[in-house]
């Protein structure tokens, strides 16, 4: 039913009703008399008339009344009166509020199954907070209240202590400053420095970097390219974060007598970057999930492996970051791969 249709409506209920008095009246009028015709054409016309206005606007207000609320709280109060009927102006009415209904409530469910999820995610992420700072936290009590005990006294133990002491204040800046650099990154304040540089030899670095970390599981690192030089444009430093992320994770997570290996691909106008390893895998349902913050596949490890449990998120910002790709691939058992996209650097103009 349209606004037009309404006055239809008023028209034909009209002339049925101003059709049936005239009708009726003429069974006490003479026939005969004089104004007998004009009487019966201004009792139409009259009846007619008011007999339009008020059902036209009776239709209207039931809308006023029963819909327009609904379709004011759909489309979030944005429209006026005006607006209202000149939107439903050429529209089934019953038909559309029906059809926006459903289209609202079934917005209005993913709305509250996002909700739930990022509740659920924003519970997980404030109890994994609160175990990766708890962990160096209690640790630095409890050497600080053996020294209290008498360990000041003892030289070896009070060097002990203090040294791992130490270790627990580095981990809690580490965790601290990731935080710090997810946040800056997520609101957009950490500014890109775009430069052209050739990603082998980023790679090469990252690798001499780590070498003492790969030694002590006699992890080797292997790095393969068809090309002698891959030149892209990102921020130089930042993608070496994300390298020194994946490689350390490959490393930490790697099998003893194992191998990290990157590995370059051609990609018209980008180029793939792949960091693989030989390590303990990933199961499938992990996967989704693994570039959120504090995520760990196996909690007992937490950190044991020394990280803070950011890194990858930080990898998947950084990436972003530069309207690029960042994805994985697992086989449990068999080793990981992660992946990122980079912009070639374009050729420049003599």
């Amino acid at each position: 039913m349209t606004i037009s249709s309404h006055r239809n409506l008023a028209i034909i209920l009209g002339l049925i009703l101003a059709g049936l008095v005239s009708l009726f009246s003429l069974i006490g009028l003479d026939i005969n008399h004089v104004d007998f015709y004009k009487y019966i054409i201004v009792e139409f016309l009259s009846v007619f008339l008011v007999a339009y206005i008020l059902i036209y606007f009776a239709v209207r207000g039931l809308i006023d009344k029963k819909i327009k609320p609904i379709y004011k709280i759909i489309n979030a109060g944005n429209k006026t009166g005006t607006e209202f009927y000149k939107d439903l102006e050429d529209k089934n009415l019953v038909s559309e509020v029906e059809r926006e209904v459903a289209i609202w409530a079934g917005k209005k469910v993913r709305e509250i199954d996002q909700l739930k999820k990022m509740e659920k995610y924003r519970k997980e992420f404030l109890g994994n907070v609160s175990h990766e700072l708890k962990t160096p936290i209690f640790n630095i009590q409890g050497y600080i209240l053996t020294l209290l005990d008498g360990g000041l006294e003892d030289v070896t133990i009070n060097r002990k202590d203090l040294e791992r002491t130490e270790k627990s204040v580095n981990r809690l800046i580490s965790i601290v400053e990731d935080l710090e650099k997810i946040s800056r990154l997520e609101s957009g304040q950490l500014e890109l420095q775009y430069e052209n540089f050739n990603i082998l030899d980023l790679v090469k670095e990252v690798f001499e970097l780590q070498e003492m970390r790969a030694r002590n599981k006699n992890i080797k690192f292997c790095l393969l390219s068809n090309e002698k030089a891959v030149m892209v444009n990102a921020d130089r430093k930042k993608i070496l974060d994300v390298l020194a992320n994946l490689i350390i994770n490959s490393i930490n997570y790697g099998q003893e007598n194992g191998k990290t290996t990157v590995e370059i691909f051609d990609m018209d106008n980008q180029i793939l970057v792949e960091v693989s390893d030989t390590g303990i895998g990933i199961a499938e349902k992990h996967l989704s999930r693994l570039f959120e913050r504090f995520y760990r596949v196996d909690k007992s490890r937490s950190s044991n492996e020394g990280g803070t449990g950011l890194g990858l998120a930080i990898v998947k910002h950084i990436i972003e970051a530069h309207d690029q790709h960042v994805s994985v691939r697992s086989n449990e058992g068999k080793g990981s791969s992660f992946g990122f996209t980079l912009s070639k650097s374009k050729p420049t103009q003599k």
